[in-house]
């Protein structure tokens, strides 16, 4: 498919000239389907140390060999910033699932630091893919952001499991991260503004209001999603508006800028090497996330390739939109 004149049509769809093997009535056949009383959506039982809660899945779509499991952002936010794939997945007749984390907004919220480790969130991972059946014949696991740490630690422990992986706008190393936003994010704003955000994360007044009010004027709109943030698309500010601070800050901590909770010295740049399944890296070019060090990852990684969104920021799904879904729909049907 031409990443250039980019578009779905039904007729495309029907006689599968786009590559889909999967007819409109096979795509929304729901026999023998558990969720289809519920369109799709299902709670599934998570064991943890701390008992068992449940986590929320929507189902969109049926193809047998291809079935994408999104892993959201944040931590803490959930799958509604993610809803452009409907506008995408379906005319390639990709199966896929919307799913929000423990503590996220559809799902239980025990809000008990003792739960938020990586560790926990892959074997939460793995419990929701037995659950919904996928295997090594038709799961691609996607992660974008956080997701994409949660994906890239799934892989290198399940593996076996993929057919395919995705990591979207997250760099392998979140010191590295911080050492770009700190080096280049930050001083490409305006001086005196970068100056006031400093000194109130120095003051650790994260709470004031002229701290948001300057990072979501002047930092998210060039690095986050590239539009005023009044004109933001309202899946994204709904995920934002829903997002749960009892799972963010511990994990990322309260900057914008860095990262200084539980994942602050995560760092698998030594390891990703060792991920053998197919995979897609996906980078842009306003992104808070180094597009040169996921150009990196794709050579890493050995059967990897890299997208690069030339217009794009951290949710380059919507501001390169066209680009993004392009290139992560010929991969997952080029797997295929």
């Amino acid at each position: 498919m031409s990443k250039v004149s980019f578009g779905f049509s039904l007729a495309i769809v029907i006689f599968g000239l786009s590559g889909c093997t999967t007819m409109p009535n096979a795509y929304f056949d729901n026999a023998g389907r558990q969720d289809a009383y519920s369109g799709g959506a299902r709670l599934i039982d998570v064991s943890t140390e701390l008992g068992t809660f449940k986590v929320w899945t929507k189902r969109v779509g049926n193809n047998p060999d291809i079935k994408v499991l999104i892993l959201h952002g944040g931590p803490g936010m959930n799958h509604e910033g993610y809803e452009a794939f409907d506008s995408f997945f379906p005319a390639a007749g990709i199966e896929y699932y919307y799913y929000d984390q423990l503590g996220s907004h559809f799902s239980d919220q025990p809000n008990d630091i003792r739960l938020l480790s990586t560790k926990r969130y892959v074997e939460e991972v793995e419990q929701v893919r037995q659950a919904l059946g996928l295997d090594s014949n038709n799961f691609y696991l996607y992660g974008h952001s956080w997701g994409g740490i949660l994906a890239m630690e799934y892989a290198l422990k399940y593996q076996s499991n993929l057919k395919g992986l995705v990591i979207s706008n997250m760099m392998a190393s979140i010191p590295e991260y911080v050492e770009y936003a700190t080096n280049v994010l930050g001083p490409g704003l305006n001086p005196d503004v970068l100056a006031e955000i400093r000194a109130l994360e120095a003051a650790e007044d994260y709470d004031n209001p002229r701290y948001s009010e300057l990072v979501t004027t002047h930092y998210y709109p060039k690095h986050v999603l590239r539009t005023p943030m009044a004109d933001w698309p309202e899946p994204v500010l709904r995920t934002m508006n829903n997002m749960n601070p009892e799972v963010y800050v511990p994990m990322q901590g309260p900057s914008e800028f860095g990262a200084s909770g539980i994942l602050e010295f995560w760092d698998r740049t030594a390891d990703i090497s060792s991920i053998t399944v197919p995979t897609l890296v996906i980078g842009a070019q306003h992104d808070t996330m180094n597009p040169e060090h996921m150009r990196w990852m794709a050579k890493e990684i050995p059967n990897a390739e890299y997208l690069h969104c030339p217009n794009g920021s951290h949710f380059a799904m919507y501001d390169d939109q066209q680009t993004y879904f392009a290139g992560l729909i010929d991969f997952i049907q080029g797997v295929d």
